[in-house]
Parts: C-alpha cells; structure tokens; sequence
C-alpha cells in the first residue's frame, strides 16, 4: 500500500489492544447495564446516602456484610488470604508482597531453543526470534510432567508487538507527538515470529526456578507456522484462499491472549484482536462485507499486508475468516501440527479455560473482548477420558456452542448456537453449521443474547460450579439511573455465574455481581469491594483471572494507569465466600506502563507464574516521566535496567521465602 502512513501521537498496538472504540454490535438488545439496573431497581435496593446507595445497587447482599476497616498486615476476618498487602503506587520496577520472591524467568529474547543466539537487541531478525521467546506474553499455563510440581512445560501466548518499544531508530519526537517510521519487510519478519506462543521445560531446583533450552518438548509457534482447520468450517468454501483451495490449512496464529490448558493436557490458544492485522479492501459486493464489518475488519492497526499478500482482503478475501479461532497445540509432540478448532466459534476469544461436566463432558468458557459483545460456552459432545489421552484429543471438533442471555431477575441462561434451530435457518444466512461458526456474533446477535461490557477472561470453579466473568470496563455505556450511576463504566465488574445444580453443563443458572470495581471512597464511583479492602486493595480493569486448587479467585488487570487509578497495573486476591466476600489485596504489582497478564499457580500451590506485558508502554501520565516513552526514551527498563537493554515483556515466577503454599 503506497498510501500508508506513519502513526502519530497514539501507538496502533496499544491503540489495537485496548480495543477502545465504540462496540461493534448493532443490535438492541438488552445491555447488562440495563439488566443490573432493572435487576435491583425492582429489589428495592436503595439505602440512605449516595454512597451506600452505590454500592447496595450494584452489589451481591454477601459484600455488603460489615468488616473490620482497619486491614492488619496478614489475614482478615474471614478471609481466605493470609499475606501482608503490597501498597499501591506508580514506579519503574516491580513489587510482591513481603515474605515473597518475585524472579524472572524468562525474557523477550531469551533462548527457547538450545541452538538460539543470544539476544541482540540492536541486531533483530526473524530467524533468530523463531528460536528466542517471543513479545507481550500474555496467557501462561503449566503442564507437570511425570507428575511433578517442579518440573513441567510453560505455555505462553505472544498476543502482539509494540514497534516502538522494541525497535531502535524507528521513532522521532515531533511537537511532542511520536512517529513511528513505515515498516520494513524485515521487521514485519521479526514482529510475525515474535507474536503466537511458547512451550519450554522449566525446573526447580533449590527453590528457583530455570528453563530447559535444551528441553526435547521446546518450541516457537509463530504466525507463520503451518496449522489445521478442523470442525465444521474446516474445507467450507468461505475457509478457501488462492493459496490453500482445500479451506484446510492456515498460516500462523495471531493475538493470542488468553488461554487454557485442557484436562488431557494439551495448550490452547485463544486469537482475538485478529482484525487490526488486515487492510485494503473487499472486492465491491463481495459477500464477506457484512460479516467483516461486525468485526472491524480490517482494521489496518498492522501494515503486514504491505509484504504479505494474505493480510491484504483485495488479494485474499476469505483470510480473516481464517483468524479468530481456538487454537489447540499438544506440546508433548514438538512436531504436531496445531489445529483452529472452528466448534468453538470465531470471535474476539479471550479465555479459554476449561472443567468437567458431573457426567464427565468437557466445558469452556470464552469471552469475546468487545464492547457490547458477550459470553459464550463450549460443551464437548464427547466425554473426558483420563485412561486414554489418544482418546481425548479431538473432543473439541463435536459439541455445543452456547451464548449468555442474563435477566433481570438474576436467573440465566446458555443459548445454543445451532443451526437450525430457532432464527439460525438458511432464510437468515445460516445454511450450515460452518456459517454459524463463522459469524458467531451475528447468531448470538439473532439469539438475543446479552451486549456485556468487555468480556475477558471467565475462570469456572469445578469445586462448586461456580463461574468468574471479567468485564474489564465499557467507557461508552449511555445509560445512567440510580441503580446504576456510572453512564461510564470506566473501572468494570466481575460477575459470578452459579450453574444450575453446580453442573458446567448446565444451561440454566443464576447470576450476581460480586464486585463493582474503582476506588470506593469516591462515592460517584459505586464500587463495591467490602469495607475491609484497604486503599491499596481495591482495583480498576479486571482483566485474567486463576482459580486456585482451594477455589481462592486471583484477578489481575489491565488498564490502571497514574492518571485513571493512581496505581500500576497487579494481582489482587478477592475473596468470594463468607464474611469476607468482596474484600480485595494486592499482592503483586508490575512497572509502569505494564499489564498484568496470565496468572497460574502450580498444582501445589507454591508457585505462581504471572506475565508482565508491555512494560514502558505509554508515559504521558506518569508525572515522573512526562512524555511518551520509546526505545531511546523509556519509562523503565525494567526488567534488566541496564543502558543498552531495553524493556522486556517477561514471565516471573512468584514462591514464598523458605517455601510454602502462596497467599
């Protein structure tokens, strides 16, 4: 494209990562600020001043039970955390809580591969990325081998790039606004191989922590690894590009954020900001339009398609259907070819966390990360056998795509997306069920299910069917009441979804919100937490969460920033049950510009393993700092701080000191 231009003033992966436009869903469905609003309007659950009224709107009755403010520096009343709490605070270097070690395990650059060169930040190429750990980690899971806690393979997704932090000599300043220079094939090259995901053996010994570069099982997945189609679009002529006729083979995967990792062991990948890598134009008429616009396609936040004739839609219309799927990878096989498994929808995924049905069916639960779009379960059709892996590994090309209605009666309920059934017929479009998979949003669209305000990651609890919704914020939400104050949700929620008889499979429930997030001594505001979350406890943006093996919920963000919330962006443990429902601490917190990513605790609970993405993103509204932060110029340089290093996005692995269970 000869008309490109550079970007200014905003970097297009923030831009692109924040997803902050205005919601792409067109239709009027009952949104859930509306729901929550009618919910407790008929409730009755105003009380007295406007900040009890905040919080009596908005919240479950169990978090309105009274607590100790005066938080001591290990447990609370009730509460099933015992740490002493990190303060909040804004600063270039990471933070965890007394009496625990936060290490470094491994770095952008660092060897996957044994025969990997070192990293050379000042001479990138893409033959060395593809043997070097990838950018902005995000999701992180552990996979034991032999059964072991100290020994195990680490799955990491690479969900994009930040050019201006990773590239020297790209930026210049101009009245104070950033431009990045056009792209070159080359770094297109290197952003390609630094983006899809990581599998690399880590050990244990001494109580730390170390990757295995010479691990049998160690592997780059990037966005140009060849991969399978399978379910009901694989081969369907909306899947079949010039170069793959068959509508059965893909290149790459590409914004991987978050993940899971599956009972019989294998990693799977969720894409979701895929359209922000496509630009031009369809062909005039051409009959993907409709389905590309419901999905911002294209977005043109990347120019790969300069260099690459795939990412361009004049050259190769059907491609993006070919993005925004789940992507399934056995790491056991560094050979196996990843498979697009299409069962489970296209979409903005984000999450793809999974549990057992009480009749032994597997259940995945996934958010797609749009404004007003909503969440959605997949329910093998099959059943879970734990004597045969072999057995297990093509569960999720049969089973039931479900979409989230909520009422404002706190009851729910699983749409199925089937064709056929309901508005889903060949009369709307839907002549199979490739095409429902396909246009997964406009189905559920038909459906009715409910617009939520950025669904993330959403973690069950197989203990007691239990089901954790992340709504990271919806800043164009236009509604406003008395129930619900905010016409901006600019800080989110979290919804608890309680499946029918405690059974994942189920496709009834009910529904509360256990936290309104922001800072709750600001009345306007109408967040939630209890009245023992300190200052330091309450939070802003949820974003990845992790169920423990106790069933303790850990809730990491993205988006809080020194002039939103006066704080980096962490891992807060908020306790669900009891006395303490509703209580948060911090635990951990990342450098300045950072997102908390991809929480994961091993079986034993000893250690955590969190990604810290885009360190030194941003800088304007860190008052220290001042200005936009780029590779010359950077807000931190953490995690190494030395002159000639630049940020690196990095995986820590958190243990306590003399050892023991975390939190």
């Amino acid at each position: 494209m000869d008309d490109f231009q550079p970007v200014r003033g905003i970097f297009r992966n923030s831009q692109l990562e924040r997803a902050d436009g205005p919601g792409l869903n067109p239709t009027r469905n009952q949104t859930m600020g509306e729901i929550i609003a009618a919910r407790f309007s008929r409730r009755g659950f105003m009380r007295g001043a406007m900040a009890v009224t905040a919080i009596s709107a908005t919240v479950s009755p169990m978090a309105l039970m009274s607590a100790d403010a005066a938080q001591v520096k290990g447990r609370v009343e009730g509460s099933a955390f015992d740490f002493p709490e990190v303060t909040a605070g804004v600063d270039a270097d990471h933070h965890v809580a007394e009496g625990y070690d936060a290490d470094v395990l491994i770095r952008w650059g660092d060897k996957v591969l044994a025969d990997a060169p070192e990293f050379n930040p000042a001479n990138q190429s893409e033959a060395a990325q593809e043997k070097q750990f990838g950018y902005n980690n995000d999701y992180v899971g552990f996979i034991p081998l032999d059964g072991a806690h100290d020994h195990g393979l680490l799955v990491v997704n690479h969900e994009y790039t930040n050019e201006e932090l990773m590239f020297p000599g790209i930026v210049t300043v101009e009245a104070g606004e950033v431009v990045v220079a056009p792209a070159t094939e080359e770094r297109v090259n290197i952003e390609m191989a630094a983006h899809g995901g990581t599998i690399i053996e880590i050990r244990r010994e001494n109580g730390k922590w170390r990757t295995v570069p010479e691990g049998g099982m160690n592997r780059r997945i990037t966005a140009k690894t060849p991969m399978q189609l399978t379910g009901p679009a694989a081969g369907h002529a909306r899947m079949q590009t010039n170069a793959d006729p068959s509508g059965r083979e893909v290149l790459g995967t590409i914004n991987n954020c978050a993940g899971g990792v599956t009972p019989w062991g294998t990693y799977v990948m969720a894409e979701e900001n895929f359209h922000g890598y496509f630009l031009g134009e369809l062909p005039q008429g051409h009959a993907e339009a409709a389905n590309y616009e419901r999905l911002g396609v294209p977005g043109g936040n990347y120019d790969w398609g300069r260099f690459h004739g795939r990412f361009d839609l004049a050259q190769e219309p059907n491609e993006p259907n070919r993005f925004g799927w789940v992507v399934e990878v056995d790491p056991m096989d560094p050979t196996a070819v990843p498979k697009k498994r299409t069962a489970l929808g296209r979409f903005k995924h984000e999450g793809a966390e999974s549990a057992l049905s009480k009749d032994g069916r597997v259940v995945f639960y996934l958010g797609d990360d749009e404004r007003f779009d909503y969440v959605y379960k997949f329910v093998t059709a099959g059943t879970y056998n734990p004597d045969d892996r072999a057995a297990n590994m093509d569960l999720l090309d049969e089973g039931t795509l479900y979409v989230a209605r909520f009422d404002d009666g706190g009851g729910m309920e699983w749409l199925p997306l089937v064709q056929g059934e309901g508005p889903l017929t060949a009369e709307n479009g839907f002549e199979s069920q490739a095409d429902v998979v396909i246009e997964a949003r406009r189905a559920a669209d038909l459906l009715g299910a409910t617009p939520m305000d950025r669904p993330e990651d959403v973690e069950p609890n197989p203990e007691n069917g239990h089901v954790y919704v992340m709504l990271t914020n919806n800043t164009k939400r236009e509604e406003a009441n008395a129930a619900n104050p905010r016409t901006e949700n600019a800080f989110g929620h979290i919804i608890e979804i309680i499946e029918e008889g405690g059974d994942l499979a189920a496709t009834r429930g009910t529904w509360e919100i256990l936290v309104k997030c922001g800072d709750p001594s600001i009345a306007e505001v109408g967040a939630t937490f209890s009245t023992a979350t300190t200052e330091n406890g309450w939070f802003g943006m949820p974003d990845n969460c992790a169920v423990d093996a106790d069933g303790r919920l850990w809730v990491s963000t993205d988006g809080n920033s020194p002039s939103e919330t006066g704080r980096t962006d962490g891992l807060w443990a908020l306790d669900t049950e009891g006395e303490a429902r509703g209580t948060s601490r911090l635990f951990y917190r990342v450098p300045v510009g950072a997102e908390m990513c991809g929480p994961c605790m091993t079986p034993d609970m000893a250690t955590f393993f969190v990604a810290v993405q885009h360190p030194a993103d941003g800088g304007d509204d860190w008052e220290e700092f001042g200005r936009p932060s780029y590779y010359e110029d950077l807000s931190t340089r953490w995690p190494d701080f030395r002159d000639n290093m630049p940020t690196r996005p990095s995986v820590v692995a958190i243990t306590k000191q003399g050892g023991g269970r975390i939190g």
